[in-house]
This record gives C-alpha cells, structure tokens and sequence, in this order.
C-alpha cells in the first residue's frame, strides 16, 4: 500500500456535485478505485464510501429524513465520505450538468477490482450484514475464488442490536480485534450509512465500504444483471423482477419523488473545500467531589436549568439522577418554582447546592425558563430539563459530545416512557398538510408519509443520530453562545409551542438540531395534560404559533385543520373546550395564562428600594432606548432616573425625553466624568447606580445593587453576561479568554455599572477627569468596602469586529495609564490568564487575549491624554444595538 496520502483524500482538490441535496464526487472508475486503495496507510479518519442512487437521494436528499444525518462524520472524527455515482439517473444528472460522460460505479462493479487488490496487497477484509447462512456461502466462493486473500471475519447481526449501544461496543470491538483494513458493510440504506457514521472510528477500520447487497452477490444468493440490462439503466428493473416483494416500495413508491428531486437545483463546484471543523471545546471537567453541583460562580460545563411547579414526588429522583453525571460533568442546577403549593420547595431547600429562584407567580414554562436562565452564569451550554425525568447515566456527556460534533446548536436526547417504551418526542415543522393527516388519522397509520404528520412514529428515526426539525421541550442542551444569541423564550406562550417557536428561531439563525440516542432519559410524564383546559391550549397555541410565523391565510387553513381535528374528537372535555376557543377567539383569555408578579417586587412583597440611577450619555441614540425600556418598571416603582447628555449631537436627548419619568440634562462638554459630577449634583437619593448608555439592566438586578449597599458594602457593581451576537472569531476568542480573569471576577470595572453608597460618595466627592471611571472607583476602595453581586447580570453589548476592540483597549489601556496601573495590570492579565490554559482552545484563547493586549497597550501609548473616548460602533448598529438579556 502507498504511503503517500493523496491530498484528494483531504477533500481540497475534490470535484463534487450536489444533487437532489445529496454530494457526489465526480470520479473515472479509476480514480475511485485509487481513492480508495491508498486509504489504508494508517494516520487518517476512515474512508467511507457511499453509492449514490435514487434510494440514497430518497433517504439523505432534500426533504429526506436523514438529510444532513452524515454530515458531521468528518468534523468529529469519524468517518469522511466518498460518493461515487451509482443509479442511471444519478450519472445522466451529473454528466448534463459537468459537461462530461461519468460512469456508475456500483458497489458491485467495485468489489472485483478492490479484492484484487486486497489479495496482492495482504489487506485484512470484512464483511458486515447479511445471514449467517450468507456468510458460510460466502466463505466457501471466496476460499474457491480468491485463495490468497485475507479474510479477517464476517458478522451477521440482528438488526435490534444495530440499534442498542452495549451491543454495538461489542460488536465494534471484535472488528477492531480481527484487525479489518476494509470492512463491507451491507445492512441496506440507510441503516449501513447511519451505522458507518456513528461507528466508523471504533471499527479500527481504514475503509467501510457501504455496499447493500454486494455480500448476496459475491455468495451467489442474488443474481446480477446481465451487462445490457445495466448499460441501459434497466437493473432496477432486473431487481424488481427478481425480489418484487422487497423492491417493489423502493423502486416503485420512493423512486418517483427522489427523481424529481434531482431536477432541483444542483452545483459543480471548482474545487470542494474541506469541511470547517467546529471549534474543539475545553475537555470535561470532573468536580473534585463527583455528586456536588458546581456553585454560582466559576465556569461549569453545564448549567441545568428546570421550572417546577406542584413537582414535590419528582424532585429526589430527578436530582439523584444528575448527581451521578457528576462523576464527568461539572453542573450548576438553577431551578425555577413557579409558586408550588405542595412541598416542592422544601425538598429543594434540602439541596443547597441547587441554585433556587421563586417567580412570585406562575410564569408559565417559558416564563420560568428565563428566570431560571439569568442564574445560568459561566457554563459551556444550558441543559432545559423537565423536573419529572430520570437522566440516565452517561447522557449528558452524550449530548455535549454531539453538540461539539456539529460546532453550535440544540441537541435532544431519547426520551422513554417508564416502561421503556419509545416516547415519540421528534417533530417535524408545523403544515397545513401535517395538521390535516394529525387530524384525521391521528396515532393510527404511523408509517405515512412525512407530509402527513407532524410526531415521527418510524421507530427507525429514534435509533440513530440526525437532524430534526423540533423535539418536545423536556430536554434539550443549547450551546451557551447560541442560547444567549436567540434570547429569551418566548412568554406569550404560556405552555405548549413554545419549543416549537424557540426551535424555529434557532434553525432561522443557522443553528444545528440534532437528535442523540445514545443520550437517554426516562419521562414520567405526569398529568398536566389532562386537565381540559391545558388540552385546549395546546390547541389554541398550535394556531397561535401559526398565526405568528405564517401569513394570515396559511395561518387561516392551518387552524382550520386545528380545529377539524378538536371537532372529530368533541367526546373530551379538552376537546370541546378547545372547539368554543378556536370558534370564538375572544374565550381564548379564560384559557390558563402567566401568573405574574409586579416585576419590581419580591417573593415577599417587599417594596422597591429608594434610589438613583445615572446615565452618562455621549452619541447614543441607537441603544440608549432599550436601556431606558428596560429601567421602565422601575421607574414606575419611584427610581430616579437621570440621562446626562454631554456634547451629543445626535438624537441621545430627545431619546431619553421621550421615555416617562425620566430627567434629562444636557453638557456641551463631551466628557463622561463630567457627566457623572452634573448627574451627582442634580440627583435627590442614594444609593446610586452607574450605568453606561449601552448597558441592559433588569429590575431584580436594581434591586440587589440598591438593597447590597443598604447595610453592607461601600461599592458594588453587579454580575456581568456579554452580547456577543455577531462577534467574529477572534472577538469571541479573547473574551472567552478575559471571563477568566480574577480581576474580571472580583473588581468594579469592566460591567459597565457601579454603583457607590451615601458613604462612598461622600468620601470621593468630585471625581477628577479620567478616562477609566470604574477603574478609578475600584482603586478607591478596598477589601470589604466592595464587592461583586452574586444576582441576575446586565448585559454588555461588546464589539462585533476588531477595529471596535481595539478602539475599547486604546480608551482602557489609555486610562489605565493615566492612572499609573498600565504596567501591572497587563502582567496581571497575563499572568492570569496563562494559569487558565487547560487545554488547546484555552490556550489559543488566551494567545489571542495576549495579542490583542499588546496591541491595545502601543495604541494607549501613542494616543493623546484626554477625557474623550473612543467608541466602538460596531455594536451600535443593526440588530447588535437591540439584545436582551438571556
């Protein structure tokens, strides 16, 4: 065999097509056959190679169910792909759209050539799929025909055990034992390329050959097509005659589609580009003490977030269940209890290691999943999990590993009721087409086709990884960047759709949704469902999320089949009720519907803390009204609130005059210090908080900055969560980097918000004209005079590209100058950051973080002292100027 590895095999110099959805590689017979020779040579992923055909397009294609289900082979180190061209239509496609004549290369033209080559070479082959029966025929043509060649094994599993993973550890393992070189798997489409793609690096093999019925045809089970049948495209035919009863439902029903599907629109490009591999995630980290939850601060690998409502029987089995993921995982568990009646809280007081957040009403599931969400802190992803699951083990670190394998994006696990059976928890897009086959068939006739119901029944959907579309809400792991991106869930929903909503936004922004097996948790399922009312929500939320994403027409027919399917099934009291919603609109108000509290007060009903809120202004007119929205209620509540325009010449304070209850006043000088002095003199109450233009701060959060600094320390600032939606690359790089400072942790700066007591700014009085404001007021205080708040964060909007970066670091390496801590602080960083490196991305993170920082220090170095600063506009424009907190 070779040594040279072909740059082809790395896919840069690789001609493809994409048909029907499906890429094809464009290869003479032998330029496959040498692509496939060379593989085994040792140091590379294994080479798996795919034939293309109608049946492939049918099950991988545009609109298939496992479209998009391969993808990620190569970018988590699995198996890459080669498609060689199969079916007539498949070759006539490719060939019209080239230019150029490409032959069919079926597995079965390939085989003869490739153990020829395997006995010159001595390469181990094997042989997966198939009878036992077919196996022992085999052996005996192959020991009569090819004495020479080496066959390392064959194996014959059942096919319920392609689908359990023990039983796949196992039968992997003996592959790997019998040292195949390449291994023929024939367990027909699409298991044999879902199989191949999720087992392909345990094999130990260099190249799994997809081949279906090549082992039938070697043993002389089946036999092929005489040469003018297949020159002439016939040998579906030739096969249809032999085994009708087995081809008739691929040739006949799923051909016809798959065919048309190749009339959509399709590409050549020049040159494939290898696949971008995802970012490579910090390895998992086990607490020090497997079964405690990781506390408030610090990173943790995920943050589980659960509402509870009435859940007291659930809870100790639930939680039992996610301590034993400990063992691999770092987890912080924020739940949030939307007013439970019963003992729920109780049981959860007995885990103090459970962050817990009282709503003060019932929010609903959405409601209580934001809330639950601005506890989420320093975590790699966010865990959504019904509190009535049992995580069973291992499935967790499942989900993170598949969430890694497709770089950014929403993983759901396989959810089984108590008896073990399957719950059908995937769904497909909500259509006019689905809604009226729910309606009408129901559960019965599961195996229609896909057009026709929303719930995938197909039991062979729940035994693989692929895309999907949506999955219930009772479990599912979000990448912690996307899930800050998308926001909050959306609380017009009270229960039901809201996943379907939250879904759709996600795969609108380009993320993944991928369904793992491997991850399994067992749902209780309790009897929410049962009560009429929540019945006929569900109904009503189905149009609802219609009416919100479609026209008014389509949203129109769509809640006609709604409601076809509520009339047909009138004998529930659900049922009936959701007919009267659907009919007349106006009941929908009598449906259940968030309970919540004055947002400004407490779970004890406390009254909203005296105080002052001051603004300093410079050009903000773009972001300056979402942060005034959101101090909106407490306002409300009696909060001064004072917006300082200093030398704007935009529409700043026309902006804040327009937002009720707040003062305005306007400076001619462009200066932020002169802005906080006019706002300290003009302000009647203490304490006082400090809050630049661009920065989202929530109610609850005034409220423990105001509340922090009644009896306890000086100076305060709040939790920080950064808006980096947007972001390039190496933005995102050096803040994943500057999370783990301790200065980043522990001082006033770097929040854009402070907040000082009557004390403190009796002690400072006048502040000087400085560039670094909050770090001025950090030097000013020591100890135990200050402190970070361990309560929701505010949300800074950081820059999108580099020259917003640097424009931030010559302002704050410049005031640090000024203020005689340029020197140490950057060693401090440095230092700081080197002893975070816990493996290759933290380690590139923090080079770039160094890099940047050198940068940033000659620009300060070579500016002129001043109190004007630099601004970074890219995250003043578009829709980088309106996030929200997550």
């Amino acid at each position: 065999m070779s040594g040279k590895h072909s740059g082809a095999d790395s896919g840069q110099d690789r001609a493809r097509a994409v048909l029907g959805g499906v890429p094809v590689d464009l290869l003479t017979a032998g330029e496959a056959l040498a692509r496939i020779v060379e593989r085994p040579c040792g140091g590379h992923a294994p080479l798996a190679v795919a034939s293309i055909n109608l049946d492939h397009v049918h099950y991988f294609g545009t609109a298939g169910r496992w479209k998009g289900a391969l993808d990620l082979a190569g970018r988590s180190g699995g198996a890459e792909w080669l498609n060689v061209i199969d079916g007539a239509p498949i070759a006539a496609k490719a060939s019209a759209l080239s230019g150029r004549q490409w032959p069919r290369l079926a597995g079965s033209d390939l085989i003869e050539p490739l153990l020829d080559h395997c006995e010159e070479r001595g390469l181990r082959v094997g042989f997966l799929g198939g009878t036992s029966e077919t196996h022992e025929r085999l052996q005996r043509v192959l020991a009569q025909q090819r004495p020479d060649l080496v066959l390392a094994g064959c194996w014959a599993p059942q096919r319920g055990l392609l689908s359990d993973p023990g039983a796949n550890r196992e039968l992997t393992a003996a592959i790997a034992r019998a040292r195949v070189n390449i291994l023929v798997v024939g367990l027909g489409k699409p298991r044999q390329e879902l199989w191949i793609a999720e087992h392909a690096a345990a094999t130990g093999a260099d190249v799994l050959l997809a081949f279906g019925a090549v082992v039938d045809f070697l043993a002389g089970r089946v036999q092929r097509a005489p040469g003018w049948v297949s020159s002439n495209g016939l040998e579906w035919a030739w096969r249809l005659a032999l085994e009708p009863r087995r081809m008739a439902k691929r040739y006949l029903v799923q051909g016809p589609p798959a065919y048309l599907r190749l009339r959509s629109p399709a590409r050549v490009p020049a040159g494939a580009k290898p696949v971008r591999e995802a970012p490579a995630r910090e390895p998992l980290r086990p607490l020090p003490v497997p079964g405690g939850f990781a506390p408030p601060d610090g990173r943790a690998d995920v943050a589980v977030l659960t509402v509870t409502h009435n859940n007291e029987r659930d809870l100790e089995d639930f939680l039992g269940s996610l301590r034993a993921e400990t063992a691999d995982l770092s987890i912080r568990v924020i739940v949030a209890d939307n007013s439970s009646t019963d003992a729920t809280v109780a049981v959860l007081a007995a885990h103090p290691d459970v962050r817990l957040v009282e709503t003060g009403g019932n929010l609903g599931y959405a409601g209580g999943i934001n809330a639950a969400a601005r506890y989420a802190g320093d975590a790699g992803a966010v865990l959504v999990l019904n509190p009535d699951l049992r995580v069973c083990r291992g499935a967790i670190a499942s989900m993170l590993r598949r969430l890694q394998g497709i770089g950014s994006g929403i993983v759901v696990p396989l959810l089984a009721d108590e008896d073990g059976s399957t719950y059908h928890s995937l769904r497909r897009e909500p259509s006019i087409t689905r809604a009226l086959g729910d309606a009408l068939v129901g559960r019965r006739l599961s195996r229609r086709p896909a057009w026709l119901s929303e719930i995938e029944y197909d039991a062979e959907a729940y035994r693989y990884a692929h895309p999907v579309d949506w999955a219930t809400g009772a479990a599912l792991l979000v990448d912690m960047p996307l899930a800050r991106r998308l926001g909050s869930w959306n609380e017009s929903f009270f229960l039901y759709s809201e996943e379907t909503e939250y879904f759709r936004r996600a795969r609108s922004a380009g993320a993944a949704v991928w369904f793992e097996p491997a991850a399994k948790m067992i749902h209780r399922r309790g009897g929410s469902g049962q009560a009429p009312e929540l019945a006929a929500l569900m109904a009503v939320n189905r149009v609802r999320y219609a009416e919100l994403h479609r026209s008014a027409g389509y949203a129109a027919v769509f809640g006609s089949m709604v409601l076809l399917a509520e009339t047909l099934r009138l004998g529930g009291a659900g049922h009936r009720l959701a007919v009267s919603a659907l009919v007349r609109p106006s009941r929908r108000a009598a449906l259940p519907q968030a309970q919540a509290p004055n947002s400004v007060q407490d779970g004890a009903g406390r009254p909203f803390p005296q105080g002052s809120v001051i603004i300093p202004c410079h050009n903000e007119e773009t972001v300056l009204g979402g942060t005034l929205d959101a101090l909106a209620p407490v306002i409300e509540a009696g909060t001064e609130v004072i917006v300082v325009c200093n030398g704007c010449s935009d529409a700043s304070a026309e902006v804040a005059k327009s937002r009720p209850g707040v003062r305005v006043l306007e400076l001619r000088e462009a200066s932020k210090t002169a802005a906080l002095n006019a706002g300290n003199a003009a302000a009647d109450h203490w304490p006082r908080l400090y809050l630049d233009a661009d920065i989202t701060v929530r109610p609850e959060t005034v409220r423990a900055v105001f509340e922090a600094l009644q009896d306890g320390p000086l100076a305060v600032r709040p939790a920080v969560d950064y808006d980096l939606a947007g972001a390039r690359f190496l933005i995102r790089s050096y803040y994943r980097a500057r999370r783990h400072l301790p200065g980043a942790r522990q001082a006033l700066w770097g929040a854009g918000a402070y907040a000082l007591s009557a004390e403190a700014g009796k002690r400072l009085g006048t502040l000087p004209a400085v560039v670094a404001d909050d770090l001025y007021i950090d030097r000013a205080f020591t100890g135990p005079e200050k402190a970070v708040l361990d309560c929701p964060p505010v949300l800074v909007r950081l820059p999108r590209d580099v020259p917003g970066l640097l424009a931030i670091l010559r302002r704050t390496y410049r005031g640090n100058f000024e203020q005689g801590a340029l020197h140490s602080t950057a060693l401090g960083s440095a230092a700081g950051i080197l002893a975070g490196v816990r493996g290759p991305r933290s380690a590139f993170d923090a080079s770039v973080y160094i890099a940047f920082t050198l940068v940033g220090r000659r620009l300060a170095a070579s500016s002129r002292p001043g109190s004007i600063w630099e601004r970074d506009t890219s995250s003043r424009t578009g829709s980088a100027a309106h996030g929200t907190v997550s």
